[in-house]
This record gives C-alpha cells, sequence and structure tokens, in this order.
C-alpha cells in the first residue's frame, strides 16, 4: 500500500507546527472567533425556550394575536390580517359594548360540537395559534357586537338599516355595497349574552345564522376572549381599532322602554 499517497491526501491543516495532530475542522469552528462572546448553544437554548414560555404566557393572559381567516370582517379585517386582541379589556369589571370587535369561543353558540383532534397535534396548533402563527381554532370567532343584554336588535327599518332599541344605526364600517341584513330578525338579547355580526354581511356567518340553534345564535359574555384593539401584521395595514360612533344615540332598554311609555301615554290622552 503507498504509505506516502496516503499521507499527502490528509488535511494540511490538520498537522500543528509541532508535529502534533490538532482536533478535527468542526471543533476548531466552535471555537470563539476573536473579539466576540463565546457562543453557548446550551444558554441560546434555554434562552429560546424562556422567550417562547415568556410569549405564551402574554398571549394567554394580556394580549393575543389572533389571524384572520376569512373575509367576514371586511373592509375592517382582511384575510391575513394578524390583530391584537386585548385580555384585560374585560377583566375588571367592565363588558362588551355595541361597536366593539371581540374574538370569542364560540363553543355551545356558533359550533355545538367541537371537532375532535389529535392532543399532540392540537397542543401544538393551539401553540402557534397562540402566537398568531396559524389559523385560530375552528371554534374562534372574530365579530362586532350589535346588541348586548336587554337591547332589541330589529332589521330591518324602512330605510334598510338595523334598529336597536328603537334607533336606527348607521353602520358605515359595512362592506361596500352590502345591506345591513337579507334575513329579516327581530330579538330581544338575553342577559349576559351578546348579538354579533360581521362587517361584510352578504359573506359572514353570525348570530343569524344560528337563530335556530341552542342559544338562539347568542354568544355568552363569558365566552369572549377579548376586544380586538389594533392590527399589528403587515405592517403596511398597522393601526388602531378605534371605537365606533354608529351605536352613540342607542338608547338603553330600560330608557328606550320609559320613552315609548310616555310616547304611548300621551298618544292615547291626545
Amino acid at each position: 500500500m503507498d504509505t506516502e499517497a496516503v499521507q499527502t491526501e490528509r488535511d494540511r491543516s490538520s498537522a500543528s507546527h509541532d508535529g502534533t495532530e490538532e482536533g478535527s475542522r468542526s471543533a476548531r469552528s466552535s471555537r470563539r472567533l476573536p473579539g466576540l462572546p463565546e457562543v453557548s448553544w446550551g444558554r441560546a437554548g434555554l434562552l429560546g425556550l424562556v422567550c417562547a414560555v415568556f410569549a405564551l404566557l402574554l398571549s394567554s393572559f394580556v394580549v393575543q394575536p389572533f389571524l384572520i381567516p376569512s373575509g367576514s370582517m371586511e373592509p375592517t379585517l382582511q384575510i391575513g390580517d394578524r390583530v391584537l386582541v386585548n385580555k384585560l379589556a374585560y377583566r375588571f369589571g367592565t363588558a362588551p359594548e355595541r361597536g366593539d370587535v371581540v374574538v370569542f369561543d364560540g363553543t355551545g353558540s356558533f359550533v355545538q360540537e367541537p371537532p375532535r383532534e389529535n392532543p399532540v397535534t392540537g397542543l401544538l396548533h393551539g401553540a402557534a395559534a397562540a402566537l398568531g402563527l396559524a389559523e385560530p381554532a375552528e371554534t374562534d370567532f372574530v365579530k362586532r357586537v350589535v346588541g348586548v343584554g336587554g337591547d332589541r336588535v330589529v332589521c330591518c327599518d324602512k330605510g334598510g338599516r338595523v334598529e336597536v332599541n328603537g334607533r336606527a344605526v348607521d353602520e358605515r364600517y359595512l362592506y361596500e355595497g352590502d345591506v345591513a341584513s337579507s334575513v329579516p330578525f327581530d330579538i330581544v338579547v338575553p342577559q349576559g349574552t351578546l348579538w354579533v355580526m360581521g362587517d361584510h354581511r352578504s359573506n359572514s356567518r353570525d348570530s343569524r345564522d344560528h337563530l335556530g340553534d341552542p342559544g338562539g345564535g347568542m354568544v355568552p359574555v363569558d365566552k369572549v376572549i377579548g376586544r380586538a384593539d389594533w392590527i399589528g401584521w403587515p405592517l403596511g395595514r398597522w393601526a388602531v381599532l378605534e371605537p365606533t360612533g354608529a351605536f352613540h344615540d342607542v338608547r338603553t332598554p330600560g330608557d328606550a322602554a320609559a320613552s315609548d311609555g310616555i310616547a304611548a301615554s300621551g298618544g292615547a290622552h291626545g
């Protein structure tokens, strides 16, 4: 066997100046470069894990990114938008108000039986969805609150508008060309629940579509995950979701009933 040929094929850099063989090239490549701190993959992995846990905790209790999967809230929210859901909005005694854009768990209202899934796959998907990296669970929805507990919501008046407690609502946020609703309804929202609708009324499955289901399409307040306050991504879509003034003239149910009673009494005596 030609030992000299074998020797010449070796990596010349593998031998030191004093004739001793150095470590492998992979070992040398991991050494610290001059002027740079030593890389510790263990520490880097631990730091990444801590950051991931912190992000999940933040998403679970404070602000959660939510990927918009459909066009039901256009033009306010577009497919692919990541909205930031304020989970503290209703934590301290406040409740959802008319006009709020909310994310909620539709189990028992919009979805009677949650789909079955592999536990491991469900856990991974839930973590990705919590970080806004995947579509939300099939039981999570985003809609606009149109009626709160005690409200009477009617559609439509002679002008084709939704009425809440006898006052017509000028819904300027609706998708261009849409009517307030192609399905007539006249409902009273039970206490502790919400009547919700999408802004793209002709492309939204909302409370109207579940009138015949258990719960009558009403969403329990305790199923609300939070209020969508910001569009965080893409950067060109960054915006604060300002409160709408559409419901400013809507009276509370008690005031509306009292006013109607006075008007009826005055008419009887007139």
